[in-house]
């Protein structure tokens, strides 16, 4: 049976930001829930508007990739079942409600490091929005609408 896309989101809350508190998983679900209202741009072109396209795009959350640096991925959605928080982080996020802090940010990362490089992705299309917890948060540059 196939999930929901309130399951397949809660999972990939928890997957993707289960440790890092109420806000970072928030904040993970509103860069999710960005990428699926975006209105140009490759997320707008190639996920039109699908959460199930967000999700599942190809390089996008490790935790949707059964092998990583080849060797198994043991950390996925599929491996890893939501608690009411993640559901209650989904439905807030579906229900239509962003993050203050992030903005309209559509890309996110742990650079395991204490700074946030200013640019993400590399190809300079986000520039550095917020850092919450160990995720540093980025909004499209002007150069992401022509992606």
């Amino acid at each position: 049976m196939a999930y929901s896309d309130r399951e397949l989101l809660a999972r990939l809350i928890k997957c993707e930001a289960g440790g890092e508190g109420d806000t970072g998983m928030k904040a993970v679900a509103t860069v999710i829930m960005n990428r699926v209202r975006v209105p140009f741009g490759e997320y707008h072109r190639v996920d039109q508007g699908n959460i199930r396209n967000v999700i599942y795009q190809k390089g996008q959350f490790d935790c949707v990739t059964s092998i990583l640096g080849g060797m198994p991925n043991p950390q996925t959605i599929w491996a890893n079942p939501p608690e009411q928080i993640h559901y209650d982080i989904a439905d807030w996020a579906l229900a239509g409600n962003r993050l203050y802090n992030t903005g309209y940010s559509l890309w996110y990362f742990n650079p395991y490091e204490p700074n946030c490089p200013y640019f993400f992705p590399y190809n300079r299309t986000g520039s550095f929005q917020v850092r919450t917890g160990n995720h540093c948060f980025y909004d499209p540059t002007a150069l992401y609408a022509l992606t």
